[in-house]
């Protein structure tokens, strides 16, 4: 019993840290200039850059994409919040990949059981999004991705307009997406 509530707790605090990071991001959209063209997880900076090696094998470079609206999502298959979110990620990538907007869902794979079942995660979801591999976890260290699902939105200047802690939905994806360059 006392496991349940400690549980239960902790779930509390971790949607309400979400609640609150989410209401209290201002839409304010950051452009470039001499003074934020820093490399960091500030809004405003530019997203660190990392090369790993997708799902499927090939190699993947963030900075790759530079010039494509970006979530960024840091996720594992046995997450049940993440879990929810896939979906609506898969249907929001479909809709919207001829407008220049790119899904990269990197899995914290130091956090899996094995590789097969990301795969089968994937496949059972039919995701057809970029899956890099965090094997040794340091891409998941290096962007705070202690909770998940975290997910930045980057603009196509590459700089860093939203930091998200928690699943989102289609309608979150659109909004953040919108409003950015």
């Amino acid at each position: 019993m006392k496991k349940n509530i400690l549980i239960i707790s902790i779930l509390i605090a971790l949607i309400s840290w979400g609640v609150y990071d989410f209401v209290n991001t201002t839409d304010e959209i950051v452009t470039v200039n001499a003074e934020n063209l820093k490399e960091g997880l500030e809004k405003g900076n530019i997203a660190p850059d990392f090369e790993l090696n997708t799902l499927d094998g090939s190699s993947f470079k963030l900075s790759d994409f530079r010039g494509k609206k970006i979530i960024l999502n840091f996720w594992a298959s046995w997450c049940p919040p993440c879990q929810a979110e896939m979906p609506h990620m898969q249907d929001f990538y479909e809709d919207k990949k001829n407008e220049d907007i790119v899904i990269i869902a990197v899995n914290l794979t130091k956090m899996e059981r094995n590789e097969q079942s990301i795969r089968a995660f994937a496949n059972n979801l039919g995701i057809t999004f970029p899956i890099p591999l965090d094997v040794d976890g340091e891409i998941g260290n290096k962007y705070h991705a202690f909770t998940i699902p975290t997910s930045y939105v980057i603009d196509t200047n590459g700089l860093i307009q939203n930091k998200i802690i928690g699943p989102m939905s289609y309608e979150m994806m659109d909004n953040y997406t919108k409003k950015i360059n």
